[in-house]
């Protein structure tokens, strides 16, 4: 038979016991969300308190993972997600091997089997991520080499805006190790491939099952990599094709201009229900392809374990219905928690990132007074010190980005900056433009706007705490600014030294909980943001904001959500999206959220970067 008789097959196989297949996976997921996740929550929340904070952003993450102790408590934590797939990909494989027709009895008497092999099923994910890491860690080493080689010598911003020739040198070594890993990595796992129904038909020890796994697979490698290959290159098609379907679907919907808008988005969100509702049947069948798949090249040498018992499978029942039942519930509280944030009124601070950088060039005092122009409630700003000691608005550690300049911050004088045109790559009428000082632009907002002030650190700050501070008490805005930083030190610096000014936390990534680390506000990523994130900030009385927001569909959504403040490029959109909220009802407003939530957007013109 050939390989794309086997895998059509396979496929052909799945649909047709689709009854089983699709509330099988239904249910695990439920299970999973409502097992796995909090035991997830609980190993990070463990391994984060073995730092001296409450939670990890970016840098420290890194760091804290290097460690012994962080490295085994990021293992843990990947076995437990592991686990979590592995369970809903047991259960399908069981459910397949039980030969059961009916989606209850094969569900149940599963998920019996997978539960009693948990402890093993455990260990089996640890083992399977510490063997992945030994493999791909040479090459992650040579990547690393090969980036700092090539996209070190300046500012990384510069690298991925214009992709100069060290980029694509660079792109090109890095995929080529990225490919041999994965051919080193195909290979082995190809051997694996019986790694678990060892462990869940035969009981094998997980110390044992890879290299047994691998025997077994002698002579048969090939086929199973060809055989997956085309497996996924199927499932792809099948997504595409639904995705085009849905894209057709959309575009015969007048979201845009529409004189009814409810109309138009209830449309929109009866389409994009389809679409996931299409989606959950494909991701479903081709779990169950797989397992089928792979079933055929396992073949038992011991007895398969019987059925659980008949009062076993109907506790195991029980036991996912109840907690897919608790999950459900959660998730209504959550729902009706979000209801209530979305009937309430708006409170969201306009904050212009980096003045407002989409209608001027960045961090200059042409974006400053459009911001202020365009009604932000605070301009935010990236600070470093020059060698000469002047705080100046800057947010790369050089110039190349800007103005194809290699000069660092701090080892340019005011007079190097001066001579410095940032504004020409936007617009030749900008060409004026040059590097501000913290002292013009708290000048310029002085009585406009308040000035959220991000001190930038690349290893080369003096005293750039106490310089700002000198300056914002010159001009007796103490109440106007806040500061934040990347760097968690400098942030309880800052407050050390003025307890009584606003400070904050950026955080691009972060794990544990980071209401608890000081400060008066958190801003984080649109993309991280959660209502239990917002929730647990505002319990500490703190405030949060998000970052990049200036697609007025996620400005509607993060509003809807709770937030604080919209940092964005175009603070006028803000602006307008927070007035013609004001005007909606609350049926308006959910829909405006689940429209974001289902993906759509709105386009607007690129932006230079989403950094912060």
């Amino acid at each position: 038979m050939s390989i794309f008789s086997t895998v059509t097959n396979a496929y052909s196989g799945a649909w047709a016991r689709r009854r089983v297949f699709v509330p099988i996976y239904l249910a695990v997921r439920l299970l999973v969300i409502a097992l796995v996740a909090p035991g997830v929550a609980l190993a990070v929340n463990l391994a984060v308190s073995l730092s001296d904070q409450t939670a990890l952003t970016d840098q420290d993450i890194a760091a804290f993972i290097l460690s012994p102790a962080g490295f085994i408590a990021a293992i843990v934590v990947l076995s437990l997600f592991l686990l979590a797939e592995v369970f809903v990909f047991a259960v399908m494989a069981a459910s397949l091997r039980m030969g059961e027709a009916d989606p209850w009895r094969a569900g149940s008497a599963a998920i019996g089997l997978v539960l009693s092999r948990l402890p093993s099923l455990f260990g089996f994910a640890a083992r399977f991520i510490l063997r992945v890491l030994l493999l791909a860690l040479p090459y992650l080493a040579v990547a690393a080499l090969i980036a700092w080689w090539t996209l070190t010598e300046y500012d990384i911003n510069y690298y991925l805006t214009f992709h100069p020739p060290a980029f694509l040198v660079a792109v090109a070594l890095i995929g080529a190790v990225a490919l041999a890993m994965a051919w080193v990595l195909i290979r082995k796992l190809s051997g694996w491939a019986l790694s678990l129904h060892l462990v869940l038909f035969e009981n094998v020890h997980p110390a044992h099952v890879f290299n047994i796994s691998t025997s077994r697979m002698e002579g048969k490698r090939g086929r199973l990599k060809l055989a997956l290959v085309a497996w996924l290159a199927m499932r792809l098609a099948i997504a595409a094709a639904i995705a085009w379907v849905a894209g057709l679907l959309f575009a015969a919907v007048p979201l845009q201009g529409s004189s009814n808008l409810k109309l138009a988005l209830t449309y929109s969100l009866a389409i994009a229900g389809l679409w996931s509702l299409a989606g959950l049947v494909l991701a479903a069948s081709a779990l169950g392809a797989l397992a089928v798949l792979l079933d055929r090249f396992f073949e038992p040498q011991t007895d398969e374990p019987p059925h659980p018992a008949p009062r076993r499978i109907q506790a195991s029942l029980f036991t996912a219905v109840g907690l897919a039942v608790v999950a459900l519930l959660v998730g209504g509280w959550f729902g009706h928690t979000l209801l209530e944030r979305v009937q309430a009124e708006d409170h969201a601070d306009v904050i212009g990132h980096r003045g407002a950088a989409a209608l001027r060039p960045e961090n200059t005092m042409a974006s400053v007074l459009k911001a202020i122009e365009d009604g932000a409630d605070w301009v935010e700003i990236d600070v470093q010190e020059t060698a000469d000691g002047v705080v100046v608005v800057a947010h790369d550690s050089d110039f190349m980005k800007l103005a194809g300049v290699p000069t660092k911050i701090w080892d340019a004088t005011m007079e190097d900056v001066e001579s410095i045109d940032i504004g020409s790559w936007f617009s030749p009428e900008y060409a004026d433009q040059r590097t501000p000082t913290l002292r013009e632009v708290l000048e310029a907002t002085k009585g406009k706007s308040k000035v959220i002030i991000e001190l930038k650190y690349y290893g080369h700050d003096v005293d750039l705490e106490n310089r700002v501070a000198a300056l914002v008490e010159e001009f007796e805005m103490q109440d106007d600014i806040a500061t934040m930083s990347l760097k968690y030190p400098a942030v309880q610096k800052m407050k050390a030294l003025r307890p009584d000014w606003r400070a904050g936390v950026l955080a691009a990534t972060a794990i544990g909980d980071l209401s608890g680390l000081e400060g008066d506000f958190v801003a984080v990523s649109a993309a991280t943001v959660s209502p239990g994130l917002i929730r647990s900030v505002h319990a500490t009385g703190k405030e949060i904001y998000v970052w990049t927001v200036n697609d007025p569909l996620q400005m509607s959504a993060m509003a809807s959500m709770g937030v604080d403040g919209l940092i964005t490029d175009r603070p006028a959109m803000a602006r307008e999206v927070l007035r013609v909220r004001a005007e909606m009802g609350p049926a308006e407003r959910v829909l405006l959220w689940l429209a974001t939530t289902f993906g759509m957007t709105v386009d607007t013109e690129a932006m230079r970067d989403d950094s912060p």
